[in-house]
């Protein structure tokens, strides 16, 4: 892709939020923008990397804010604070997982039905105060091995529908995470991709930061 095809404007904030998949092992500290230790490990550094290395020239200000163990209402709570205020011209989401684990195991997360009510809270209160910010949402995912049962699937399933019907109401990017894992089960086992069925391995972040860049930069 050219630098006239980006999608990008020269100096975007860009800004990935979410959960622990998201979070990677980020350091709290490093709160300014492209900062490795801040990005973590995960698939939002490696795109991130990828970003910075292939258009130096765009002086992207990069940023991490998912939160391990979020939920979809525990990402509402903070959304003001770390992403509206950051003001950033791309907002990248993947939230959805542990809202499934704790409904499934412990019928302590929230329904699909109140995950989508919520997120869709969270996307029109972001277009009220940030109209011209793109929006990118990443489908939720798991693969069935190491704790995950197929007692997970249907529930993950609504989930990932909603996101979906969201991006379209939102006119925002949808990237196809569970898709992009599925064809790489082809090739390797789910273990070597999520090590317990929704922690991605390095091998499983880089999948999602493949899919991530060719969906978002087409």
């Amino acid at each position: 892709m050219t630098d006239t095809q980006l999608p990008f404007n020269p100096h975007s904030v860009i800004l990935f939020q979410g959960d622990s998949i998201t979070d990677a092992n980020r350091t709290r500290s490093r709160i300014g923008p492209n900062s490795p230790d801040g990005l973590g490990f995960g698939y939002a550094r490696k795109t991130a990397d990828s970003l910075l290395e292939n258009y130096p020239d765009h002086y992207f200000q990069i940023y991490n804010r998912g939160v391990s163990g979020d939920r979809i209402q525990d990402m509402k709570s903070r959304w003001e604070a770390d992403s509206l205020r950051l003001l950033p011209d791309i907002i990248s989401v993947l939230i959805g997982v542990n809202d499934t684990w704790n409904q499934v195991m412990l019928g302590m997360g929230s329904d699909p039905e109140q995950y989508q009510a919520m997120f869709h809270n969270i996307l029109t209160e972001t277009r009220q105060f940030l109209p011209y910010t793109r929006l990118v949402l990443c489908e939720p995912f798991l693969l069935l091995t190491g704790e995950v049962t197929r007692d997970w699937s249907a529930d993950i399933t609504r989930r990932q529908d909603f996101v979906r019907d969201l991006a379209d109401e939102f006119n925002a990017g949808f990237v196809p995470f569970q898709s992009a894992l599925d064809q790489a089960t082809q090739q390797v086992s789910p273990s070597l991709l999520l090590e317990d069925g929704v922690h991605p391995t390095d091998r499983g972040h880089q999948v999602l930061a493949d899919c991530w860049m060719k969906t978002v930069l087409g």
